[in-house]
């Protein structure tokens, strides 16, 4: 798989309403068309509710 950027990344959740789980996350990610490299990256993010798109991208970070 493929390092997803983080700008990349925060470009298929525009829109997102949070705070947002893991699987809204998801769910607008597919919805904005994002590919299935994207969508594995977001299935890795720890099962949690996100603040902020901050959040999502500080928990991005720690994936390996």
């Amino acid at each position: 798989m493929a390092k997803v950027n983080p700008i990349q990344m925060q470009k298929y959740l525009k829109g997102v309403d949070y705070p947002a789980r893991k699987q809204d996350l998801l769910e607008r990610a597919k919805q904005e068309g994002a590919d299935e490299n994207v969508c594995l990256t977001i299935e890795q993010l720890p099962d949690e509710e996100f603040e902020t798109p901050a959040d999502v991208s500080k928990a991005f970070g720690k994936i390996d």
